[in-house]
């Protein structure tokens, strides 16, 4: 299971023991921010994307989408999501659970600007009910992120 692979990464941190599992599915903002018992927009919500042939991967808040314009402008290219059937094989997790954590070499990570707005985000864990509390520079830190960029627009 994802979890697993998330959780033994979080270990490596001594974090591993925050992750949280529910009952119920988190496998989106709606159903995660339910679980959580916060606000969708706090839920950093994780996109993939083919860029040049490579997978990365946007962590965004909740309340936001990819706005084509921005994408194109930051990477060169037009945005084009992973496939439901590409995404676990090239990340290492199913959809529903996508994160930064625990996942396949190769995979750059970016933070969208949408984040910073809030003290503290909940990223999945690497299953479809499952989620972390991280602040913004625990995300940082954790997610071995590449940059900070804007691709967002407000919902």
């Amino acid at each position: 299971m994802s979890i697993e692979k998330a959780r033994e990464y979080f270990d490596k941190f001594g974090i591993g023991n925050k992750i949280l599992e529910f009952d119920t599915s988190s496998a989106t903002v709606e159903l995660a921010a339910q679980a959580v018992g916060t606000e969708p927009a706090r839920i950093a919500k994780t996109m993939s994307f083919w860029v040049e042939g490579k997978v990365i991967l946007i962590l965004l808040a909740g309340d936001v989408k990819i706005d084509n314009p921005k994408f194109k402008a930051q990477f060169h290219t037009k945005a084009k999501m992973l496939s439901f059937d590409e995404v676990e094989t090239n990340i290492g997790h199913a959809v529903g659970g996508v994160c930064p954590f625990g996942i396949n070499d190769g995979i750059t990570v970016y933070l969208d600007e949408s984040l910073k707005r809030f003290e503290t985000v909940f990223p999945a864990a690497g299953s479809s009910n499952s989620a972390i509390e991280l602040t913004i520079e625990e995300l940082e830190r954790y997610s071995a992120f590449t940059a900070w960029i804007d691709v967002a627009k407000y919902i």
